[in-house]
């Protein structure tokens, strides 16, 4: 009974010469500093996750299509956008608007899908989205998620007599990013299924993947400024 209080006792001083001092606590470990693009899109996730103020004054300057106006709604994320930056002819000169948003994922885009596609009243609708949902740069998608959000996407666009293009995924060896990922396979896998979808709905496929990808699964060198954006 003694040598068992002793070894209590003794195990209790080391605990109480172990602890740190009540009220104390361990140093902070200082997190990587974010780029300025990683910035902008944290601030955006946090204050308005779908970015719907991003085109809410253009909309509301643009107006109802002109008589005759085959009106065309580009959505997207990044690779939309800065089409829309290093190409702005494509789009100024035809009745094209162009509403990608760097960084999205498909859920982001089905938000905001009322006001910056069927508010827009067009004739067309090209979705291009699914590249930033295989990053997960909204957390984890399974392909599924990223198809259910296709296909609601699709659905709206139907219900306002839009026609539907679906695009492929442009291909990807890796997100310069998320490294670590290695997105070719399921990027094969989800236009796979989009063109076979589209085939079954009456929508038309766009496959950029066939005349873009190179041996390995990536985009060809020529084409692209970072392996993932087009040039």
């Amino acid at each position: 009974m003694r040598v068992r209080f002793r070894f209590i006792a003794v195990m209790g001083s080391l605990f109480v010469f172990l602890s740190p001092p009540i009220g104390a606590q361990a140093p902070a470990q200082t997190p990587p500093a974010m780029t300025p693009y990683q910035r902008a899109v944290e601030d955006r996730l946090h204050n308005d996750w779908a970015d719907l103020a991003h085109y809410q004054d253009q909309n509301a300057k643009l107006g109802p299509p002109k008589p005759g106006e085959k009106r065309v709604v580009f959505m997207g994320d990044s690779i939309t956008e800065f089409w829309g930056q290093r190409a702005p002819a494509f789009f100024t000169a035809r009745p094209y608007i162009n509403r990608g948003i760097s960084g999205q994922t498909t859920p982001q885009m089905l938000v905001r899908f009322r006001p910056d596609v069927i508010a827009l009243r067009p004739r067309v609708v090209v979705i291009l989205g699914g590249t930033n949902d295989i990053a997960g740069n909204t957390g984890p998608e399974t392909l599924g998620m990223i198809e259910d959000n296709l296909m609601s996407m699709a659905d709206l666009a139907r219900a306002n007599g839009i026609q539907v293009v679906l695009a492929s995924v442009l291909p990807a060896y890796e997100f310069p990013w998320k490294p670590g990922i290695q997105p070719a396979d399921e990027i094969v896998a989800l236009n796979a299924w989009m063109k076979g979808y589209a085939a079954r709905n009456g929508l038309m496929y766009l496959d950029y993947y066939s005349a873009m990808v190179d041996g390995r699964g990536g985009l060809k060198a020529d084409l692209t400024v970072d392996g993932v954006h087009p040039n």
